[in-house]
């Protein structure tokens, strides 16, 4: 049995769904959705090459790409997203004749999209309030010119998750030669409370973990990640794991079904049988904010139990490991120590016998994974919530050891790696001397604008101009009825996309929307067939073809595009070939391995390596690249990481994705995994705070911010709808509750929008 922390009352029905994840359920997922295009037999054949060498590298999510491949490298959502590229439906230009802009913004997100793959490069027409068709030229040629009478630092360059590494090169190149540091990108939204924290306590920004890790250990401890819907391939070494005994141990307010039972659609005897896999062996609903009291708990354990074993002439906690690797442990040792169990379990919303009963396993074990997801990031303290994860796993040395290490789960495909090659605000992690010697220019060396400042600049009227290298960056957004109003001012956006969505429609006075092969299609150029490059969430490289007929002739490559706004905005710079990077895009890995020789060199040779080639990690070697010389033990603070105090009628309100979603894209209204079905207009509440809040199982309500700074949000109406979820916390989907985030709520250190954990009050 699942040792668990229920939420709500077991008299009262709630919605749920009774199956586990993977099974026959995943692949009537696909199908649903996809229909002709899941059963034709060149979308069975470009599924088959997913993810495996030679072929293509998913587009989703940023899960690892084994060497020892499955016959089908490929889960539910990443079909999804690759069907959804490959769809036989197409947004013309006679689409565009039929439709103001004005009336698609009535539309909604999944209908857009499924208007299908754009196939012409668009500009806006003021007069008649409707994207036409231009030439490549026209369209390049009037962007460079207005990006050239612009003063540079009053212009953003964004790039969402998807683009390869040598596209994410030149973008920042182009960028820095432009003359700003402005490139945030996705990781800004997500995982930056991940880069910031990790580099300041161990060195290394992103996690320590390698595939082979979670073969070697014998406990993980999860945090705030939904691997059922957002990392599905997961599930397989979750599942070999639990099944050679490792204690899986999750922390999570909603029991999300793929931590709890598995059935492998690869596996004959499990589809036909329906024999499942235990995946978490203790699954605890903590409340929304309440990790770092959790891990505090744990620690508290710890010490405790290394008490008694010093009696024995023994240790829990590997002092040889922290007196030599580490700083800071006493202070924290004190407040641990200090901190007395009672407000620990007011704040975690858990029992101490349930967190002393977790954290035995850790005493226990002796090679530990620590893995999170947004549940930790997305919070006022997020920082600190990573923070408690590290200084929990240097107590007893599981940093740089096999079989141990923290594993942030990044999300979107490339997301991590384009910060390896550039995409960085910060100019302090981008080797600008280097740039400097390789390119001949002069980069700027101030800090550039994140997503955060970025939107404060559009607010203020200090951003002029907005290009975006995919995504969907206005509905991501928080504070969404001041930005979309404040948007209309921008003198310029440029989007590059495959598909139409609601950003597209917020525009600037002057708006180019530019249409860009997707990584299932062939990139031939020049000197042949062209292949790109990404990192995965374990910082291994892998090489990228695209197989399929262009959905457009009409389509260019990012590459091209990003090559072709560089020529028509800046002066020539010898060294500065966008040509030549155009028709070979082994020259750009070129100017990647010089750039960045210690984890790219020999790049051309290695980029096909089965399962990627590992660009490295100091921390995992042990070797701190911090401030101290050490890895950093810190002293929390707070025991909640929502940032705001609880009060009569306030709950936390926790944004989520659902089961047909990746990101802002809406592939349908089935969230399964949860037993949601037909609609996303839903508030998640348990059965006894409904009945306290005095409302009904199906009740119309509206949600309204509850942020200090007394601005009107405001988002309905929604279905009240039985869940189990702890007190006191409310869910709903993202993006739709974004209007109800202010933009000043995020993390402290990272400014990463804090959506798990926003302040809101339920209007009847």
């Amino acid at each position: 049995m699942v040792q668990s922390n229920e939420a709500g009352n077991d008299a009262t029905e709630t919605v749920e769904y009774d199956g586990p994840a993977g099974g026959w359920g995943s692949l009537k997922g696909i199908a649903r959705i996809f229909g002709k295009e899941w059963d034709s037999p060149t979308a069975l054949d470009t599924l088959r090459r997913q993810n495996k060498p030679k072929g293509f590298m998913c587009v989703s999510c940023s899960w690892a790409k084994p060497a020892d491949y499955h016959a089908f490298e490929f889960c539910e959502n990443g079909a999804k997203a690759t069907l959804w590229e490959l769809t036989s439906r197409r947004c013309t230009p006679d689409f565009f004749a039929e439709h103001t802009v004005s009336d698609l913004l009535a539309w909604s997100d999944y209908d857009l999209e499924q208007q299908g793959r754009l196939t012409h490069p668009l500009r806006y027409d003021s007069a008649t309030d409707k994207y036409v068709a231009c030439s490549w030229e026209e369209a390049s040629q009037a962007i460079g010119t207005q990006l050239k009478a612009l003063d540079p630092k009053s212009v953003v360059f964004y790039s969402s998750g998807r683009a390869s590494l040598e596209t994410s090169y030149l973008y920042a190149l182009f960028a820095r030669v432009y003359g700003n540091n402005n490139l945030p990108d996705s990781s800004n939204m997500c995982h930056e409370t991940t880069s910031v924290a990790l580099k300041k306590l161990i060195g290394a920004g992103v996690g320590t973990v390698v595939f082979d890790d979670l073969s070697n250990c014998n406990a993980m401890f999860f945090f705030g990640q939904n691997t059922g819907s957002n990392s599905p391939r997961f599930l397989h070494p979750l599942q070999d794991a639990a099944k050679r005994g490792v204690q899986i141990i999750t922390f999570n307010p909603v029991r999300e079904k793929g931590l709890e039972f598995f059935v492998n659609p690869q596996s004959p005897t499990e589809m036909l049988t329906g024999h499942s896999t235990q995946i978490s062996s203790q699954y605890h609903q903590v409340k929304v904010g309440g990790d770092i009291a959790v891990i505090v708990g744990i620690c508290k354990h710890v010490f405790a139990a290394d008490d008694a074993a010093k009696q024995q002439g023994k240790r829990v906690i590997d002092a040889p490991f922290v007196e030599q690797h580490t700083q800071g442990f006493e202070a924290f040792e004190a407040k641990v120590r200090a901190t007395p169990w009672s407000e620990i379990e007011t704040a975690s919303g858990l029992s101490r016998e349930v967190i002393e009963g977790a954290a035995q396993v850790y005493v226990e074990a002796d090679r530990v994974i620590g893995i999170y997801g947004m549940g930790l990031t997305q919070h006022v303290h997020g920082f600190q919530n990573v923070a408690m994860l590290v200084n929990m796993l240097l107590l007893k040395g599981n940093i740089g050891r096999d079989g141990t290490g923290i594993s942030p789960v990044r999300g979107h495909s490339n997301v991590q790696g384009q910060r390896t090659v550039g995409i960085s605000e910060k100019p302090e992690l981008v080797p600008l001397d280097k740039y400097a010697k390789q390119f001949g220019f002069e980069p700027p060396r101030d800090k550039g604008m994140n997503t955060v400042e970025t939107c404060e600049g559009v607010l203020a009227g200090k951003v002029k101009a907005f290009v975006g290298l995919g995504g969907n960056f206005v509905r991501a957004i928080p504070e969404r009825a001041k930005m979309e109003q404040a948007w209309r001012d921008l003198e310029l956006t440029v989007q590059i996309a495959t598909k139409l969505n609601r950003s597209h429609l917020i525009h600037g006075k002057a708006a180019y929307l530019l249409p860009c092969l997707g990584r299932t299609e062939e990139d031939v150029q020049a000197s042949g067939q062209q292949a790109v490059t990404m990192e995965d969430t374990f910082s291994c490289i892998q090489g990228s073809i695209g197989l399929r007929k262009p959905a457009s002739e009409h389509l260019r490559s990012e590459v091209a595009i990003v090559a072709g706004l560089a020529k028509a905005t800046l002066r020539p710079y010898p060294k500065l070939t966008w040509d030549a990077w155009v028709g070979n895009y082994d020259l750009i890995r070129n100017e990647i391995a010089e750039t960045y020789p210690d984890e790219f060199h020999d790049f051309n040779a290695r980029m096909f390596t089965p399962g990627g080639f590992y660009r490295g990690n100091s921390a995992r070697e042990r070797i701190w690249k911090t401030e101290s010389g050490k890895a950093e033990f810190t002293v929390p603070d707070t025991l909640t990481s929502t940032g705001f105090s609880d009060a009569p009628g306030r709950y936390r309100l926790l944004t989520m994705r659902s089961n047909d979603q990746f990101n802002t894209t809406i592939y349908g209204y089935s969230d399964r995994l949860r037993g949601i079905e037909g609609t996303r207009d839903v508030l998640l509440m348990n059965p006894d705070e409904i009945a306290r809040a005095g409302l009904q199982d199906g009740q119309m309500v509206s949600l309204v911010s509850d942020a200090e700074d007394g601005v009107a949000r405001e988002v309905g109406p929604l279905k009240v709808t039985p869940f189990k979820l702890p007190d006191g916390c409310v869910g709903a989907y993202y993006p739709e509750m974004n209007p109800l985030i202010p933009l000043s709520h995020h993390d402290k250190h990272s400014k990463t929008p804090a959506a798990k954990s926003v302040p809101v009050r339920i209007r009847a």
